[in-house]
């Protein structure tokens, strides 16, 4: 069922995550390519950007710290975000609030797994001891970690939520962008990598 709850058809084959800028060109391949440095094989990571032009590389300084990360860009072609990218999607990150009210505009279903990076990083870090953690399906775990994540909306203080895009600007904005997206993205990588007990 894709309603309200936002649990796609076929979800339980595996868990796809959506990052979204702009350009896809900086922001959202940093975070696919750092989650996917830490997310097994039942995690299917992607980007797309609202205003990207196909096949283009990510930038020169975006490779660099995605590097400097951990994270590895080989290979790396943006896409146009679409419909269907979001429909597909379990969960949608995006680099600002208003790119998560474009991505929401082309899916309405979408809305209860759509958040920004920062906010998913600071409502996953709230989660008490439950739930998420006590699944030891990852996939299982980590469409409970989306609807714990959905319940805490609007009861945790999320500041400043928009990832500044560096395009254009100089290294230090690349870094502020990239180490923002890897402090974002600790809490749920933990949360959804985190070892079983036998």
């Amino acid at each position: 069922m894709d309603g309200m709850g936002g649990v796609r058809p076929g979800a339980e084959t595996g868990f796809r995550i959506l990052f979204v800028c702009t350009g896809n060109l900086c922001r959202s391949p940093t975070a696919e390519r750092l989650a996917r440095a830490a997310l097994g094989p039942e995690f299917q990571v992607s980007s797309a950007g609202t205003h990207a032009q196909p096949g283009m590389e990510m930038t020169e300084r975006a490779r660099r710290v995605l590097c400097r990360l951990g994270g590895d860009p080989a290979g790396f072609e943006s896409r146009p975000l679409t419909g269907e990218l979001v429909a597909a999607a379990d969960l949608v990150l995006t680099a600002t609030v208003a790119h998560r009210t474009e991505a929401v505009a082309m899916h309405v279903p979408a809305a209860a797994r759509t958040f920004t990076i920062v906010e998913f990083g600071a409502l996953s870090g709230e989660l008490p001891d439950g739930p998420p953690a006590a699944e030891a399906d990852a996939v299982r775990r980590a469409h409970a970690l989306v609807e714990h994540a959905r319940g805490l909306r609007g009861l945790v203080r999320v500041d400043q939520p928009d990832i500044a895009d560096p395009i254009g600007g100089s290294w230090w904005a690349y870094r502020v962008a990239g180490r923002r997206i890897a402090e974002a993205l600790a809490a749920p990588l933990r949360v959804l990598t985190q070892p079983q007990a036998p």
